[in-house]
């Protein structure tokens, strides 16, 4: 039991309603909020992104992103860095040490929709997309959304060293 200090009243406070996705399409977005967190497994870490929709009827949405950055299977750490470089693209900011360094700098997104896989329902993918006019040369990096190995298959083929986050790299 938990005994509140004061009478909650819920008809003062807007409830929250049921989880929908994001329509796939492009989007003016912003990253608001960054964090490392350390995956379920405890053998990695992942940079955990909520970003802001800056246009159209969805203006003010959130969604979210994560990359697994740090982990035992260097295939899974090469897709998380490419969307970091993909992310980096689309800001026009090409060398940070800190993530809040891409805080708040619009950019144009691809969010497209996954389908139901492990148990879970669709879900929302997001694909970085390079400045309208040329600004870069590179395409954006495939969502580091579900590496296509299973996690146990990961952990048992995978060395116990894990890679190093890019911005932790003398250089």
């Amino acid at each position: 039991m938990a005994r509140f200090d004061t009478s909650f009243d819920a008809t003062s406070v807007e409830p929250t309603t049921a989880h929908e996705l994001l329509p796939a399409g492009k989007y003016s977005a912003q990253i608001v909020e960054s964090e490392m967190r350390v995956t379920k497994n405890g053998m990695g870490q992942f940079l955990w992104l909520m970003l802001d929709i800056m246009d159209g009827p969805h203006t003010g949405r959130k969604i979210f992103d994560q990359l697994n950055l740090v982990n035992p299977n260097p295939t899974t750490v090469e897709i998380a860095q490419r969307a970091l470089s993909a992310i980096c693209h689309a800001t026009g900011r090409m060398h940070v040490s800190d993530s809040e360094e891409l805080h708040l700098t619009p950019m144009r997104i691809q969010v497209k929709i996954k389908p139901p896989k492990n148990g879970y329902g669709e879900s929302n993918a997001i694909a970085y997309l390079p400045p309208e006019g040329g600004g870069a040369t590179t395409t954006a990096a495939k969502p580091a959304a579900t590496p296509s190995v299973p996690p146990a298959t990961q952990v048992a083929s995978a060395p116990p060293k894990m890679a190093s986050a890019p911005w932790n790299k003398k250089g």
